[in-house]
């Protein structure tokens, strides 16, 4: 498919969004953290979330990869 092939970083929408770093279980953490920095809930809960969806906050910015 045209337009598609995920700037040579993968094979697929979903992978390409993985990588960016911009797929649903990103936008979680994003909306979880924002909670927590504002006091709503606490940090242990945003760290659960990135350990269940596999996210690694020592990972570089994918924009500068």
């Amino acid at each position: 498919m045209l337009g598609t092939d995920g700037f040579g970083r993968s094979d697929s929408r979903a992978e390409l969004r993985r990588f960016f770093e911009v797929d649903r279980h990103y936008v979680v953490v994003a909306a979880l953290k924002r909670w927590s920095d504002e006091g709503k809930i606490d940090k242990q809960t945003v760290n659960k979330a990135m350990q269940n969806f596999g996210i690694d906050p020592e990972n570089p910015n994918p924009v500068t990869v």
